[in-house]
């Protein structure tokens, strides 16, 4: 069983600009869930002009109170209140020739309970079919005031894809079908385990529920919330994109400092505002002369 959300919209901002503001997203005033981020690894190939980024980033939620009704809060990992802490990696593919960038998030924890993957496309719109003439009336728009200048070609497309799927239960059906020999029981022994630990025993009232069902339950929570969270991840990308405008990139780090200082005012143990200063100065390195091109 999979659940499947998608949406598409766009940023009245240009390519660079956009690629740029989401390695520099967290954190936002809408991200202040966000603990944590850290490059993994990062390179660029001057053959194809692709810079290739893994990130890894540590994420605190409060968990829905209907997962904390059908999962123990010792499987998940939660406090008494619901509060818990995951990782999510990240992994971006930005092609500043063809003007289209990949990325791709996915929690590794608790995929034995939900795997959420979102994979998100920001493109460069094409250029109209005559071009020459929709300079001119560009142009045109310019002098006259309708437009700033460089706004009518400001634009970045966006195709947000989320694609949730509970493995509930399904290692009983792998240990069901039986393995081909001891030795392959062997191998396999330590991670069937491992998985058997991750699922939860059904008590009290859910023992009547299949795995069918309470898989179905668990997707459509995680749907709602991405739902619900789409709205935030767009704002949040706006706030950046709207500082970098007003202030550039020095306007940008102000925010993210300020930002940080609100998270740790408010207990929440992260990253300190030095980490992430340098974690950002480190992006700018990386991603300057890539998008002066």
């Amino acid at each position: 069983m999979v659940k499947f959300y998608s949406s598409t919209y766009d940023y009245s901002y240009p390519f660079p600009a956009v690629t740029l503001a989401y390695f520099l997203r967290y954190p936002n005033p809408y991200s202040t869930h966000v603990l944590s981020t850290d490059t993994i690894s990062r390179s660029f190939d001057p053959a194809t002009q692709r810079l290739t980024t893994v990130r890894l980033h540590l994420k605190r939620s409060k968990l829905p109170s209907a997962v904390l009704k059908l999962l123990p809060r010792s499987l998940l990992g939660a406090s008494a209140a619901g509060d818990s802490q995951s990782y999510i990696l990240e992994t971006s593919t930005v092609d500043v020739k063809e003007g289209v960038m990949h990325a791709e998030s996915r929690n590794l924890e608790w995929t034995g309970v939900l795997s959420v993957v979102e994979k998100q496309t920001f493109r460069r719109p094409p250029p109209p079919s005559d071009d020459q003439a929709f300079r001119q009336c560009e142009g045109a728009a310019e002098k006259h005031g309708f437009l700033e200048k460089g706004e009518a070609a400001g634009r970045t497309d966006v195709q947000s894809t989320v694609i949730l799927l509970s493995r509930l239960g399904q290692w009983k059906k792998r240990r069901a079908a039986g393995l081909q020999s001891e030795q392959d029981a062997a191998v396999a022994g330590k991670g069937v385990a491992e998985e058997e630990a991750e699922q939860p025993q059904k008590v009290g009232f859910f023992k009547s529920w299949s795995t069918a069902s309470l898989q179905r339950s668990i997707e459509l929570i995680g749907l709602k919330r991405a739902r619900r969270s789409q709205p935030n991840a767009m704002e949040g990308m706006k706030v950046v994109l709207e500082r970098m405008r007003e202030g550039g990139l020095v306007g940008v780090l102000e925010g993210m400092r300020r930002d940080r200082e609100m998270v740790t005012s408010h207990g929440h143990h992260g990253t300190g505002p030095n980490k992430v200063t340098a974690e950002s100065d480190q992006v700018i390195e990386d991603l300057g002369d890539f998008h002066e091109d």
